[in-house]
């Protein structure tokens, strides 16, 4: 059996009979032993996914045969949730509703698309709209371009993120990543957004569409930055271009005021300890100096080459510091990097390479020796 671990044990016989008890206020006859039950029977080795759609396909299997019969009960339970309901199992639960309208509701795409925004105040829809966008192209993205000029700022952020092409956990969604064009069409509505959360997501998704067209996102950036001279669109184009910036992207270094690059050095780089323990900081410590007659902005960054299980390196960059440096200035910056155990990395020992970038251009290179 699957250790019942991370988000998918939120997906269980305990969340299915919590989730069926709502639904029985708004559809009395709902079975909430039978489907508690017959959840816990079957999620026991499942991941995530494939818990989520066991207890979407349960509804399915409880609730009135006719679509949008059901839908309408499962939106008549989500707008009666009180705030606990929410809270409980951090709300991801309910996310068996909203995975109950993606696999079952693309027969209906009227009604599926017009309960989209009310869904998403209580639990996003951005993996729900994909197969519709697919599907009902149309129907889809105007239903989209009404939820950015929305007043809720859940619903504003939906109309970004059901159409990031690269979504996380999601599938993909290749006429995006072909052609952002008509997902760049929605984001204009949103580039000056007052809401953090919102700009989040826009940012997430022109830095999705940089991995493709690096050229229209910074077209783009360039126009945004022009057109809409905010604090709120500066900190998006800001957070848009991070993948950019870090891989050295000189148009993009310069959207965000860096100068001088090839006129900063960097000294004496030194990496404490020199063999490190892992689960240990390591102490990166360098000098910058400005060695031209003028000031210079610069965005320093790190890059550490991680040894793999081949013996091969594979190189992160992470980002450090923006510094301005007057005329012949020297500035000491140091950094204390983790070196410890994460979801997403495996470490293996052996001697790790460190490079400083300032402004894209590495400046030095330093080992250290891991011991894993």
């Amino acid at each position: 059996m699957a250790e019942d671990t991370g988000f998918k044990r939120h997906f269980n016989a305990e969340s299915a009979r919590y989730l069926g008890e709502r639904i029985r206020v708004a559809h009395p006859g709902f079975d909430v032993d039978g489907y508690s039950a017959r959840i816990g029977a079957r999620v026991g080795p499942l991941e995530l996914k494939d818990r989520v759609l066991v207890m979407a396909e349960g509804l399915r299997a409880r609730l009135p045969e006719h679509y949008p019969d059901a839908l309408d009960v499962l939106c008549a339970c989500m707008s009666a949730l009180t705030d606990e309901d929410k809270r409980y199992a951090d709300g991801f639960y309910l996310m068996a509703v909203t995975r109950f309208v993606e696999e079952f509701g693309v027969d209906h795409p009227e009604a599926s698309l017009a309960a989209m925004p009310e869904l998403t105040r209580h639990h996003t829809c951005e993996f729900t709209v994909r197969p519709f966008v697919s599907a009902h192209y149309e129907a889809a993205m105007a239903m989209m371009r009404s939820c950015a000029v929305h007043t809720d700022h859940d619903i504003r952020r939906f109309a970004s993120e059901g159409i990031r092409p690269r979504l996380p956990w999601a599938r993909r969604l290749p006429e995006f990543v072909a052609d952002p064009a008509p997902v760049l069409e929605v984001l204009e509505l949103l580039r000056s957004d007052p809401s953090k959360y919102v700009r989040t997501s826009v940012a997430n998704n022109l830095n999705d569409i940089s991995r493709d067209h690096p050229g229209l996102v910074l077209d783009t950036a360039e126009r945004w930055t022009r057109e809409s001279p905010t604090p709120e669109t500066a900190w998006t184009v800001r957070h848009a271009l991070r993948t950019l910036v870090k891989q050295g992207d000189q148009r993009a270094l310069a959207l965000l005021g860096a100068t001088g690059g090839e006129h900063v050095e960097v000294k004496g780089l030194a990496l404490s300890p020199e063999v490190l323990d892992l689960g240990g900081p390591l102490l990166v410590r360098v000098d910058l100096v400005n060695t031209d007659g003028r000031p210079h902005t610069v965005i320093v960054d790190y890059v550490v080459h991680h040894v793999r299980a081949n013996g091969s390196r594979s190189p992160k960059v992470f980002k450090w510091a923006k510094v301005e440096l007057r005329a012949g200035e020297r500035r000491t910056l140091e950094r204390k990097h983790p070196v410890r155990p994460i979801s997403t990395r495996s470490y293996y020992p052996g001697e790790h390479l460190v490079e400083i970038q300032v402004n894209g251009l590495v400046k030095a290179a330093e080992a250290f020796e891991l011991r894993v």
